[in-house]
């Protein structure tokens, strides 16, 4: 997008960029608008507007823009003006800005000391002593899924192998699935929320509840036959598998140590600058 087509989005705007008798260098960025020593450049125009955008509606976006751009400089500068207590807002932007380098600090440390410092042994161990408080609130599932046309061969076996959990039974229905099958999934060794499964089935809501605790399904509708052989079920209110709870509780360890470290980072702090006489204290009196 060129220099030109910006430049006549806002005609009614004299842009007297180049007339300034002050050099100013705008480190490779190409000026738009000026207001006083204000600058919009080019390039923060055209980084807003997506790619694919027709010309009409990219144009109409840079207008709207550039002309809120335009309408909060002068307000500010209208403020600016007019706000007699600029001290008390300087106080708090100092207050700010003192906040915002000491957050940034913390997190950046926080990120280096902490993140990537917990181990697996210390998730393992904080599970099995909080188990209580990781609850499923849906039930989970193990076994597998097999999704195959009405039209395809072998179906009756499948009927057998499906609901057989020994590697012999497993092994033909993956060999049979290469072959056959329009979806499958095996989930022996990993826990699923049933409900995600039963997406997968032409079963109603009602249907869903009456197929919770069946170990064995198969429902068929006018083009596939879909099996679902539940190897494990995980009722809800049960204890979470681990592999579900182990993300929240990274977090957990991770907002603890968080807050110890920042525990222990205050207090060295506060002890070197005990120690090098950094800290005075005053009584409160003029003498």
């Amino acid at each position: 997008m060129c220099n030109r087509r910006f430049l006549s989005l806002i005609p009614g705007i004299v842009l007297s960029l180049y007339s300034c008798t002050e050099a100013i260098d705008h480190k490779g960025r190409t000026p738009l608008v000026q207001i006083d020593k204000d600058f919009l450049y080019k390039e923060d125009v055209v980084s807003l507007i997506p790619p694919g955008v027709s010309e009409e509606d990219s144009t109409e976006m840079a207008e709207k823009y550039i002309r809120s751009w335009i309408d909060d400089i002068l307000l500010y500068k209208k403020a600016e003006g007019n706000i007699p207590d600029n001290d008390k807002i300087d106080e708090l932007v100092k207050a700010y800005r003192k906040t915002l380098i000491t957050h940034s600090y913390i997190e950046q440390i926080v990120g280096q000391e902490v993140e990537g410092n917990i181990s697996d042994t210390e998730i393992v161990k904080y599970y099995d002593d909080n188990k209580d408080i990781f609850l499923a609130t849906e039930p989970y599932v193990k076994g597998l899924y097999i999704k195959v046309p009405n039209t395809a061969s072998g179906i009756s076996q499948v009927r057998h192998w499906y609901k057989d959990s020994s590697e012999t039974s497993i092994d033909r229905l993956e060999k049979y699935g290469l072959r056959n099958a329009v979806d499958y999934e095996y989930f022996y060794d990993r826990w699923r929320p049933l409900n995600e499964i039963l997406l997968r089935l032409p079963v109603s809501d009602a249907d869903k509840k009456k197929f919770e605790k069946e170990r064995n399904i198969e429902v068929s509708d006018s083009a596939f036959h879909y099996f679902l052989h539940v190897d494990e079920y995980l009722g809800e209110g049960e204890v979470l598998p681990l592999e579900y709870a182990e993300k929240e509780i990274r977090e957990i360890l991770m907002n603890i140590k968080r807050i110890e470290f920042i525990s222990r980072m205050k207090e060295d702090l506060y002890n070197e600058a005990s120690y090098n006489n950094d800290i005075k204290y005053f009584n409160g009196s003029n003498e």
